[in-house]
C-alpha cells in the first residue's frame, strides 16, 4: 500500500496529460502514485471513461486519488469515472478545481509530504481563480 495520496492527470489531449506527468515527476519524483490520460479512443482529441478509471487504478492509493483535469468533458467523464468505481473507493477520489498543470504539481507536492486527500485538494484549488 502506497502512503501517499494519488495523481491522476486527465487532458484532451494525450501530449499535455503526458507532459504535465512528465513535469510532475521531475518535480517530485517517484514516491507519489501518478497516472495520466488524454485523448479519446480513436486518437483524437477527447477523454474516455474507462481510460480514466484505470488511470484511478494505476494511481490508487488507500489514502485517496486527486484527478486533475483540463476542460469540462474531463470533469464530467472523471465524474462518471468516479461513480463507476466500486463503492468502497467512490468517497476517496476527487476532483480538484484548479488549473492541470498548476494544479497537479502542487497537488503532488502536498501528497508528497503525507497530506490527506482533503488537503491536497484544497492546496490545488488555492490556484483556481477567484
Amino acid at each position: 500500500m502506497n502512503d501517499k495520496v494519488g495523481i491522476v492527470i486527465v487532458s484532451h489531449s494525450p501530449d499535455v496529460a503526458r507532459g504535465t506527468a512528465d513535469m510532475v515527476r521531475q518535480m517530485v519524483g517517484t514516491d507519489v502514485p501518478l497516472a495520466w490520460t488524454g485523448g479519446d479512443p480513436g486518437g483524437g482529441l477527447g477523454t474516455s471513461v474507462e481510460r480514466i478509471m484505470a488511470a484511478i487504478g494505476d494511481a490508487w492509493s488507500d489514502r485517496g486519488v486527486a484527478i486533475l483535469v483540463d476542460l469540462g468533458g474531463a470533469e464530467s467523464n472523471s465524474e462518471m469515472a468516479i461513480e463507476l468505481l466500486p463503492e468502497e473507493r467512490r468517497d476517496r477520489v476527487v476532483v480538484c478545481n484548479a488549473p492541470i498543470v498548476e494544479g497537479a504539481v502542487m497537488a503532488a507536492t502536498e501528497a508528497w509530504g503525507g497530506a490527506s486527500l482533503e488537503e491536497v485538494r484544497r492546496t490545488a484549488e488555492e490556484l483556481s481563480p477567484a
